[in-house]
Protein backbone atom coordinates (compact mmCIF):
# COMPACT_ATOMS: atom_id res chain seq x y z
CA UNK A 1 0.00 0.00 0.00
CA UNK A 2 2.48 2.32 1.22
CA UNK A 3 4.58 2.27 -2.15
CA UNK A 4 1.67 3.69 -3.91
CA UNK A 5 1.34 6.58 -1.76
CA UNK A 6 4.79 7.10 -2.45
CA UNK A 7 3.97 7.27 -6.31
CA UNK A 8 0.89 9.72 -5.05
CA UNK A 9 3.45 11.96 -3.73
CA UNK A 10 5.69 11.89 -6.56
CA UNK A 11 2.92 12.66 -8.83
CA UNK A 12 1.70 15.68 -7.30
CA UNK A 13 4.77 17.10 -6.98
CA UNK A 14 5.37 16.79 -10.51
CA UNK A 15 1.89 18.07 -11.15
CA UNK A 16 1.39 15.31 -13.28
CA UNK A 17 -2.36 14.17 -13.31
CA UNK A 18 -3.36 10.62 -12.15
CA UNK A 19 -6.37 8.94 -10.21
CA UNK A 20 -6.47 6.96 -7.23
CA UNK A 21 -8.88 3.66 -6.58
CA UNK A 22 -9.18 3.95 -2.77
CA UNK A 23 -10.55 1.00 -1.26
CA UNK A 24 -13.02 2.58 1.83
CA UNK A 25 -15.26 -0.07 2.78
CA UNK A 26 -15.76 -3.99 3.13
CA UNK A 27 -17.99 -6.58 4.22
CA UNK A 28 -17.79 -10.55 4.96
CA UNK A 29 -14.17 -10.49 4.20
CA UNK A 30 -10.73 -8.33 4.15
CA UNK A 31 -8.93 -8.85 0.63
CA UNK A 32 -7.10 -5.59 1.34
CA UNK A 33 -6.70 -3.42 4.29
CA UNK A 34 -9.04 -0.46 4.18
CA UNK A 35 -7.11 2.64 2.68
CA UNK A 36 -5.26 0.36 -0.04
CA UNK A 37 -5.93 2.11 -3.07
CA UNK A 38 -4.76 1.20 -6.69
CA UNK A 39 -3.28 4.13 -8.41
CA UNK A 40 -4.19 5.14 -12.81
CA UNK A 41 -1.82 7.26 -15.02
CA UNK A 42 -3.39 9.29 -17.64
CA UNK A 43 -1.25 7.03 -20.32
CA UNK A 44 -3.64 3.79 -19.24
CA UNK A 45 -0.74 2.61 -16.89
CA UNK A 46 -1.67 1.43 -13.46
CA UNK A 47 0.18 0.42 -9.89
CA UNK A 48 -0.90 -1.68 -6.97
CA UNK A 49 -4.13 -3.70 -6.81
CA UNK A 50 -6.80 -3.36 -3.94
CA UNK A 51 -7.87 -7.34 -3.76
CA UNK A 52 -10.77 -6.94 -6.29
CA UNK A 53 -9.32 -9.71 -8.37
CA UNK A 54 -11.37 -9.96 -11.88
CA UNK A 55 -13.06 -6.56 -11.06
CA UNK A 56 -9.66 -4.65 -10.84
CA UNK A 57 -10.40 -3.77 -14.79
CA UNK A 58 -13.50 -2.34 -14.06
CA UNK A 59 -11.86 0.03 -11.47
CA UNK A 60 -9.38 0.65 -13.76
CA UNK A 61 -11.78 1.81 -16.82
CA UNK A 62 -13.79 3.86 -14.16
CA UNK A 63 -10.18 5.54 -13.15
CA UNK A 64 -9.72 5.96 -17.22
CA UNK A 65 -13.53 7.97 -17.29
CA UNK A 66 -12.70 9.99 -13.92
CA UNK A 67 -9.44 11.31 -15.45
CA UNK A 68 -11.21 12.50 -18.55
CA UNK A 69 -14.05 13.92 -16.97
CA UNK A 70 -12.67 14.97 -13.41
CA UNK A 71 -15.69 13.59 -11.48
CA UNK A 72 -15.25 11.35 -8.72
CA UNK A 73 -16.94 7.68 -8.89
CA UNK A 74 -17.99 5.53 -6.37
CA UNK A 75 -17.56 1.07 -7.24
CA UNK A 76 -19.17 -1.26 -5.32
CA UNK A 77 -19.60 -5.24 -6.38
CA UNK A 78 -19.31 -8.42 -4.59
CA UNK A 79 -16.30 -10.82 -5.15
CA UNK A 80 -18.89 -13.40 -5.38
CA UNK A 81 -19.32 -14.05 -9.07
CA UNK A 82 -17.36 -17.47 -8.96
CA UNK A 83 -18.33 -18.98 -5.70
CA UNK A 84 -19.64 -21.83 -7.44
CA UNK A 85 -16.16 -23.09 -8.08
CA UNK A 86 -14.49 -21.42 -4.63
CA UNK A 87 -12.08 -19.02 -6.05
CA UNK A 88 -14.01 -15.98 -4.50
CA UNK A 89 -13.91 -15.06 -1.11
CA UNK A 90 -17.52 -13.66 -1.15
CA UNK A 91 -16.34 -10.03 0.11
CA UNK A 92 -18.18 -6.69 -0.77
CA UNK A 93 -16.29 -4.07 -1.77
CA UNK A 94 -16.85 0.04 -2.10
CA UNK A 95 -14.14 2.01 -4.00
CA UNK A 96 -13.75 5.67 -4.98
CA UNK A 97 -12.06 6.72 -7.60
CA UNK A 98 -10.94 10.00 -7.30
CA UNK A 99 -8.22 12.52 -8.16
CA UNK A 100 -6.39 14.18 -5.11
CA UNK A 101 -4.97 17.56 -5.69
CA UNK A 102 -1.65 18.86 -3.93
CA UNK A 103 -2.87 19.65 -0.75
CA UNK A 104 -3.20 15.60 -0.10
CA UNK A 105 0.93 15.44 -0.78
CA UNK A 106 1.67 15.62 2.60
CA UNK A 107 -0.57 13.27 3.90
CA UNK A 108 0.79 10.92 1.24
CA UNK A 109 4.00 11.37 2.10
CA UNK A 110 3.11 10.74 5.61
CA UNK A 111 1.49 7.53 4.26
CA UNK A 112 4.08 6.57 2.71
CA UNK A 113 6.61 6.72 5.93
CA UNK A 114 4.45 5.22 8.00
CA UNK A 115 5.41 6.70 11.30
CA UNK A 116 2.73 7.94 12.41
CA UNK A 117 -1.42 7.06 11.99
CA UNK A 118 -2.73 9.35 8.95
CA UNK A 119 -6.57 9.92 8.50
CA UNK A 120 -7.84 11.80 5.48
CA UNK A 121 -11.30 12.54 3.60
CA UNK A 122 -12.45 10.49 -0.13
CA UNK A 123 -14.76 12.29 -1.79
CA UNK A 124 -18.35 10.36 -1.66
CA UNK A 125 -20.91 10.84 -5.09
CA UNK A 126 -24.20 9.87 -4.32
CA UNK A 127 -26.79 12.04 -3.02
CA UNK A 128 -25.85 13.51 -0.02
CA UNK A 129 -22.45 14.12 -0.99
CA UNK A 130 -20.76 13.16 2.52
CA UNK A 131 -17.18 11.63 1.70
CA UNK A 132 -15.54 8.42 3.69
CA UNK A 133 -12.85 9.28 6.19
CA UNK A 134 -10.43 6.69 5.84
CA UNK A 135 -7.44 5.91 8.26
CA UNK A 136 -4.35 4.45 7.55
CA UNK A 137 -2.28 3.05 10.63
CA UNK A 138 1.34 3.23 11.32
CA UNK A 139 3.72 0.73 10.60
CA UNK A 140 4.72 -1.90 13.37
CA UNK A 141 8.15 -1.73 15.02
CA UNK A 142 10.82 -4.41 14.41
CA UNK A 143 13.30 -3.99 16.89
CA UNK A 144 16.31 -6.15 15.69
CA UNK A 145 18.92 -6.83 18.23
CA UNK A 146 22.38 -7.76 15.95
CA UNK A 147 23.49 -6.72 12.88
CA UNK A 148 24.27 -9.80 11.33
CA UNK A 149 23.40 -12.08 8.01
CA UNK A 150 19.97 -13.23 10.08
CA UNK A 151 19.77 -9.81 11.24
CA UNK A 152 19.83 -8.27 7.75
CA UNK A 153 17.51 -11.05 5.92
CA UNK A 154 14.95 -9.96 8.84
CA UNK A 155 15.15 -6.15 8.03
CA UNK A 156 15.00 -6.90 4.34
CA UNK A 157 11.76 -8.77 5.00
CA UNK A 158 10.01 -6.91 7.82
CA UNK A 159 10.01 -3.72 5.06
CA UNK A 160 8.28 -5.66 2.69
CA UNK A 161 5.82 -6.89 5.58
CA UNK A 162 5.00 -3.15 6.74
CA UNK A 163 7.26 -3.04 9.73
CA UNK A 164 9.16 -0.34 10.42
CA UNK A 165 12.53 -2.02 10.77
CA UNK A 166 15.48 -1.08 13.28
CA UNK A 167 18.62 -2.95 13.72
CA UNK A 168 21.36 -2.28 16.73
CA UNK A 169 24.38 -3.40 17.71
CA UNK A 170 27.15 -2.09 19.32
CA UNK A 171 29.74 -3.23 17.03
CA UNK A 172 30.62 -0.84 14.49
CA UNK A 173 32.46 -3.30 11.95
CA UNK A 174 29.08 -5.04 11.74
CA UNK A 175 26.10 -2.40 11.99
CA UNK A 176 27.60 -0.70 8.69
CA UNK A 177 25.00 0.06 5.55
CA UNK A 178 26.72 -2.48 3.06
CA UNK A 179 25.88 -5.51 6.06
CA UNK A 180 22.27 -3.79 6.17
CA UNK A 181 21.34 -2.08 3.41
CA UNK A 182 17.50 -1.98 3.93
CA UNK A 183 16.59 -1.16 7.98
CA UNK A 184 14.57 2.47 7.88
CA UNK A 185 17.31 2.55 11.13
CA UNK A 186 20.72 1.13 11.70
CA UNK A 187 22.19 1.91 15.39
CA UNK A 188 25.36 1.20 16.74
CA UNK A 189 24.65 1.15 20.39
CA UNK A 190 24.32 -1.18 23.24
CA UNK A 191 20.86 -2.21 23.55
CA UNK A 192 20.05 -1.41 26.87
CA UNK A 193 20.75 2.36 25.94
CA UNK A 194 19.01 2.15 22.47
CA UNK A 195 15.71 -0.01 23.46
CA UNK A 196 13.91 1.80 25.98
CA UNK A 197 13.08 4.33 23.91
CA UNK A 198 12.11 2.08 20.89
CA UNK A 199 9.82 -0.47 22.95
CA UNK A 200 6.02 -0.48 23.56
CA UNK A 201 3.28 -2.09 22.64
CA UNK A 202 3.84 -2.48 18.96
CA UNK A 203 6.91 -3.26 19.18
CA UNK A 204 8.79 -6.86 18.40
CA UNK A 205 12.07 -7.44 19.75
CA UNK A 206 14.22 -9.72 18.07
CA UNK A 207 17.60 -10.93 20.17
CA UNK A 208 19.63 -12.20 17.11
CA UNK A 209 23.15 -11.29 18.09
CA UNK A 210 23.92 -14.49 19.67
CA UNK A 211 26.48 -12.88 21.99
CA UNK A 212 25.81 -12.99 25.60
CA UNK A 213 27.21 -9.37 26.23
CA UNK A 214 24.75 -8.23 23.47
CA UNK A 215 21.89 -10.58 23.97
CA UNK A 216 21.49 -10.08 27.91
CA UNK A 217 20.79 -6.62 28.12
CA UNK A 218 18.67 -6.82 25.13
CA UNK A 219 16.35 -9.47 27.07
CA UNK A 220 16.28 -7.46 29.66
CA UNK A 221 15.39 -3.99 28.10
CA UNK A 222 12.16 -6.29 26.54
CA UNK A 223 11.56 -7.93 29.86
CA UNK A 224 11.27 -4.23 31.63
CA UNK A 225 9.10 -3.29 28.52
CA UNK A 226 5.37 -3.87 27.28
CA UNK A 227 6.32 -5.61 24.48
CA UNK A 228 4.00 -8.11 23.28
CA UNK A 229 6.89 -10.21 21.52
CA UNK A 230 10.15 -11.11 22.58
CA UNK A 231 12.34 -13.56 20.43
CA UNK A 232 15.27 -15.13 21.20
CA UNK A 233 17.72 -16.76 18.38
CA UNK A 234 19.45 -20.07 19.44
CA UNK A 235 19.85 -23.65 20.14
CA UNK A 236 17.44 -25.58 22.97
CA UNK A 237 21.08 -25.14 25.08
CA UNK A 238 21.85 -21.76 24.41
CA UNK A 239 18.55 -20.81 25.41
CA UNK A 240 18.64 -22.48 28.69
CA UNK A 241 21.91 -20.66 29.74
CA UNK A 242 20.43 -18.07 28.81
CA UNK A 243 16.97 -18.39 31.15
CA UNK A 244 19.18 -19.22 33.82
CA UNK A 245 21.27 -16.41 33.61
CA UNK A 246 18.30 -14.14 33.92
CA UNK A 247 16.87 -16.58 36.16
CA UNK A 248 20.05 -16.14 38.60
CA UNK A 249 19.36 -12.57 38.31
CA UNK A 250 15.89 -12.28 40.17
CA UNK A 251 13.46 -12.46 37.09
CA UNK A 252 10.71 -15.02 37.21
CA UNK A 253 9.34 -18.31 35.56
CA UNK A 254 6.13 -16.23 34.59
CA UNK A 255 8.66 -13.28 33.40
CA UNK A 256 10.44 -15.42 31.45
CA UNK A 257 8.00 -17.20 29.53
CA UNK A 258 7.64 -14.19 27.84
CA UNK A 259 10.46 -15.06 25.79
CA UNK A 260 10.03 -17.07 22.69
CA UNK A 261 12.58 -18.95 22.18
CA UNK A 262 14.28 -20.63 20.21
CA UNK A 263 12.32 -17.79 17.94
CA UNK A 264 10.27 -19.03 14.77
CA UNK A 265 7.85 -21.54 13.87
CA UNK A 266 8.46 -24.75 12.61
CA UNK A 267 9.45 -24.88 8.85
CA UNK A 268 12.50 -26.14 9.07
CA UNK A 269 14.21 -24.00 7.31
CA UNK A 270 18.39 -23.81 7.16
CA UNK A 271 19.17 -20.55 5.17
CA UNK A 272 18.96 -17.47 6.96
CA UNK A 273 16.22 -15.62 4.65
CA UNK A 274 14.13 -19.07 5.53
CA UNK A 275 15.41 -18.46 9.27
CA UNK A 276 13.92 -14.87 8.58
CA UNK A 277 10.55 -15.88 7.35
CA UNK A 278 9.80 -18.67 10.34
CA UNK A 279 10.58 -16.09 12.84
CA UNK A 280 8.96 -13.34 11.10
CA UNK A 281 5.83 -15.99 10.52
CA UNK A 282 5.50 -16.21 14.53
CA UNK A 283 5.74 -12.51 15.11
CA UNK A 284 3.17 -12.03 12.59
CA UNK A 285 0.43 -14.63 14.05
CA UNK A 286 1.40 -13.53 17.68
CA UNK A 287 1.09 -9.40 17.22
CA UNK A 288 -2.30 -10.55 15.07
CA UNK A 289 -3.53 -12.94 18.05
CA UNK A 290 -3.34 -15.85 15.18
CA UNK A 291 -2.79 -19.18 15.91
CA UNK A 292 0.42 -20.07 13.76
CA UNK A 293 -1.27 -23.33 12.54
CA UNK A 294 -2.13 -24.41 8.92
CA UNK A 295 -5.08 -22.22 7.65
CA UNK A 296 -6.82 -25.62 6.48
CA UNK A 297 -7.15 -26.95 10.13
CA UNK A 298 -8.43 -23.69 11.73
CA UNK A 299 -11.99 -22.46 11.32
CA UNK A 300 -13.59 -18.75 10.90
CA UNK A 301 -12.45 -15.88 9.20
CA UNK A 302 -8.83 -15.89 6.99
CA UNK A 303 -8.11 -12.04 7.90
CA UNK A 304 -8.20 -10.02 10.81
CA UNK A 305 -11.14 -8.22 11.07
CA UNK A 306 -10.65 -4.23 9.46
CA UNK A 307 -12.49 -1.24 10.39
CA UNK A 308 -14.87 0.11 7.98
CA UNK A 309 -14.16 3.46 6.79
CA UNK A 310 -16.97 5.67 8.36
CA UNK A 311 -18.29 8.85 7.10
CA UNK A 312 -17.36 12.50 7.96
Amino acid sequence: MREIYAQAAERLRQGHPFALATLVAVRNAAPSPIGTSLLVDTGGSFRGNIGAGCHEGEVVETAHAMIADGTARLVSFGLDDELTDGSACGASLDVVVWRPDISFLKTAEAIAAGDEACEFAVPMVGEDGTPFTVRVAARRTLAIVGATTLGADLAAIGRRCDFRTIVIDPRPAFATRERIPHSDVLTVAWPDDALPGVLNANTALLVMSHDAKIDLPALRAGLASDVPYIGLLGSRRSQRVRLDTLQSQGYRDEQLARIYGPAGLDLGGTTPAQTALSILSEVTAMLNGRSGLPLRTVRGSIHNTVLLAGRS
